[in-house]
């Protein structure tokens, strides 16, 4: 009887250590090896943004249109018709000189001429009864010629006694006064069409060819007034050699009249580079050997190095040997390992760079 029982207790763990071999080999792949275990990650689909770099430098404005007065002749001055800071327009007189031998050259050239006009009509009358021969009609022709240029010149050395604005604008100060014998190379004032501002700036030359006419910039000035945009219209053609940089020109509105000829300001310019792919901070790795992120190729982690560009607004800018579908790890990569099996829990959508 005891030997009977033995032999069923022998029976029984035979069975036993057969359940777990067979347990043991169902929990092994086909290849022999242990079935892996997906890690869950976070990941989003990989984007692609232009590199931006922002050029400052300090602009100086000029007015759009400004034009420094003097007379176009000497003379005594008679009146001054201007207050500094006054809003002219174009042909209000500003400044008046002693002009009454000019008046009485007008007026002597203007009776010259009436007088050979009527003698070449009276000679023209004559001439279709041949009793006034060409030759004749000729020279009475000439004489009114010549008068009608002697008054046009009177005319114009009489405006000359005038000084008048140019275009519509503020008028700077003066220090001519009545009584005041001025010349051609006495400064009367300055005149300023301040409705826009033209700021000039000067462009390392390493972004020649990358600012174009009609980019909008950013300008700032050192007092309470707000920044203003500006647009780019011209851009010089040559490369100054001790500063190795190039001039811009921007031209900014000013309707409210808020801003001045000569004002300084603080210039930021936007360029637009390269595209390349923008990537989460949390995505970026750093091993041994540089920079890498994580990709998800068919369910499976696939170490990716790339170089980094640039960063910016909680992204990286990032190249490299990658397709433009991939998507990027961006949690969980701690466990991720080259060839781990990982399961996206989670897929984002990439945030856009500003």
């Amino acid at each position: 009887m005891r030997n009977r029982f033995l032999g069923l207790a022998a029976l029984a763990s035979a069975t036993l250590v057969l359940g777990a071999c067979a347990e043991s080999t169902d929990s092994q792949s086909t290849s022999g090896r242990p079935a892996a275990r997906s890690i869950p990650v976070i990941a989003e689909p990989l984007a692609f943004e232009h590199a931006r770099t922002e050029i400052e430098s300090v602009g100086t404005s000029r007015a759009i249109l400004s034009a420094d007065l003097y007379p176009a002749a000497s003379g005594e001055v008679v009146a001054v018709n201007l207050e500094p800071g006054q809003f002219v327009k174009r042909g209000d007189v500003l400044v008046e000189l002693d002009s009454r031998a000019e008046a009485l050259a007008v007026r002597l050239a203007t009776l010259k001429l009436e007088d050979a006009q009527r003698l070449y009509d009276r000679y023209a009358r004559s001439a279709a009864s041949g009793a006034v021969v060409p030759s004749t009609l000729d020279t009475a022709r000439t004489a009114a010629e010549l008068a009608r240029v002697e008054l046009e010149s009177a005319e114009i050395a009489f405006q000359d006694r005038t000084i008048r604005a140019v275009f519509d604008g503020h008028v700077g100060s003066t220090d001519v006064d009545p009584g005041d014998r001025i010349g051609p190379d006495s400064l009367v004032t300055t005149l300023d069409d301040r409705s826009a501002l033209l700021v000039s700036f000067d462009v390392p030359e390493q972004f020649i060819g990358t600012l174009s006419v009609g980019d909008s910039i950013q300008l700032e000035t050192w007092s309470a007034v707000p920044a203003v945009t500006g647009e780019i219209v011209d851009i010089g053609s040559r490369i100054t050699q001790a500063s190795r940089s190039f001039v811009a020109r921007a031209r900014v509105a000013n309707d409210d009249d808020t801003l001045r000829p000569g004002m300084s300001f603080r210039v930021s310019a936007g360029v637009t580079g390269p595209r390349y792919a923008a990537i989460a901070e949390t995505a970026l790795q750093w091993g041994a050997d540089g920079a890498y992120l994580w990709a998800v190729v068919d369910g499976v982690a696939q170490r990716t190095p790339v170089q980094v560009i640039q960063r910016r607004d909680g992204r990286v800018l990032v190249d490299g040997d990658f397709a433009a579908e991939l998507l990027i790890i961006v949690e969980g990569t701690q466990s991720v390992r080259d060839g781990a099996v990982v399961d996206v829990q989670e897929q984002r959508l990439a945030k856009a760079l500003l």
